[in-house]
């Protein structure tokens, strides 16, 4: 039977409780830290030569040289026409429904002019190049590509390249797949830390971007930290979680396999249930331990299940949206009669899935919203990947002769006020009566 630790936001010690729960140290240690720092000065010194080498060592490919690492437009057609036609009609499907969410994103210049003619506004370009890095390992991720890849294009981004590992040779289908349906412009077959280095500096073979987004393991983790400031990151991801808030009257195996859903990503992933009604709680757990048996990761779930999982008596929903906003999570499920009067008491969540017909995991797939979201308690203070994210910002200024003069004696007033006199002469030289000779 599994052992999932039961709070209550009435006992004494519940926020302590609650704090140790949620905390993450998922930074790496000093010996991925030292790993990584030498994959990464060996992958800017040698280039080519250690992508090769790295990619020996670690996934045991044997290359005759750096070009075997891309993988051609036509390879990845070819995955794409090889799929089966409701996997096919599946992928194509879901990269519509994402870019048309992403296209209301879209960030636009603009412009005002002032009464004296000084013109103010905000000028949005994309990023020139963006590297996206999609995961091999204990499962391969299509919807990734989608999610990180279409937004790119819709802002704009003229390159996108997409490293992924290929362990042994192997090339997930579906992962190339989803590069031809979301326009990714060049593929490389690398993974690790290496393929971060290559994106950040740049090889004769594999263009340095200016941003790195996507997920990885902890030595992706730690080496996007480590580049970020020679290149732009999107975040340092933890791992998966949701908090499902219900009122007591969804079916108690939805929510459990709801639950699952997030905890069959890893050991560490954290699946919390609120809800006001203690009775129903319990219903979720047997519907735990019945459904559990059945599925394909079950040894995953429940390690996750017994490590991070949590089922929270509340007070009342107004309660629950209290701790959701202590645990700010990745997922939130508001599973109630009417979640938009929940809706405006909830301040910190990634993306919000409201009702009780509306899955997490419609979100991951093929909702429209994307899935790259804050995790970590990280939605406090952030959001989720989107257009705006591959678009830059530059101050507009045009003043004129009038606006000079104006704008001119304010700066050198506060200018002089700060002890910055050629600050104040520069703004001095275009007031209106003044020449460069007084």
């Amino acid at each position: 039977m599994l052992d999932i630790q039961r709070l209550n936001t009435a006992d004494p010690d519940f926020w302590p409780r609650l704090e140790a729960l949620t905390a993450w140290e998922g930074v790496a240690d000093d010996t991925v830290t030292a790993t990584v720092r030498e994959i990464l000065a060996q992958v800017r010194q040698q280039g080519d030569a250690a992508l090769l080498d790295y990619t020996r060592r670690f996934d045991h490919r044997d290359l005759a040289g750096a070009a075997d690492l891309e993988v051609s437009a036509a390879r990845r057609q070819q995955a794409l026409d090889g799929l089966p036609a409701e996997q096919r009609a599946a992928l194509i499907n879901a990269a519509a429904r994402i870019r048309a969410y992403a296209e209301r994103q879209k960030l636009e210049s603009w412009t005002f002019t002032e009464a004296d003619g000084t013109r103010l506004g905000q000028q949005v370009t994309p990023l020139d190049r963006v590297g996206l890095y999609v995961p091999g390992g204990k499962a391969a991720y299509p919807s990734s590509v989608l999610m990180n890849a279409i937004p790119a294009r819709v802002a704009g981004v003229a390159d996108i390249i997409m490293v992924a590992p290929a362990p042994r040779g192997e090339l997930n289908e579906l992962v190339l797949a989803a590069a031809a349906v979301a326009g990714v412009d060049r593929v490389f077959s690398i993974g690790g830390a290496q393929a971060i280095a290559a994106l950040a500096y740049g090889t004769a073979s594999v263009p340095r971007v200016d941003k790195i987004v996507g997920p990885g393991n902890i030595y992706v983790a730690a080496a996007k930290r480590q580049v970020f400031g020679a290149v732009g990151i999107d975040m340092i991801a933890g791992p998966s979680e949701i908090l499902v808030v219900c009122d007591g009257l969804t079916d108690p195996d939805w929510i459990a396999m709801d639950l699952f859903s997030q905890a069959e990503h890893d050991e560490d992933a954290q699946p919390i249930l609120l809800s006001p009604d203690a009775a129903f709680l319990q219903r979720v757990a047997q519907a735990i331990e019945r459904l559990l048996p059945e599925m394909e990761r079950r040894e995953i779930i429940a390690a996750s299940l017994q490590r991070r999982a949590a089922l929270i008596q509340v007070r009342d929903l107004a309660e629950a949206a209290e701790v959701v906003n202590f645990i700010a999570p990745e997922h939130l499920e508001l599973s109630v009669a009417k979640p938009e009067e929940l809706l405006p008491l909830i301040r910190h969540a990634g993306a919000i899935f409201m009702g009780r017909y509306t899955a997490e995991a419609l979100g991951d797939y093929c909702a429209g919203p994307n899935h790259v979201l804050p995790t970590s308690r990280t939605a406090r203070f952030s959001s989720p990947l989107g257009v705006y994210d591959f678009q830059k910002r530059s101050s507009l200024i045009y003043c004129s002769p009038a606006g000079a003069d104006a704008l001119g004696r304010m700066a050198s007033v506060l200018a002089h006020g700060e002890g910055l006199t050629a600050h104040a002469r520069s703004a001095e030289f275009r007031i209106s009566g003044t020449s460069t000779e007084s």
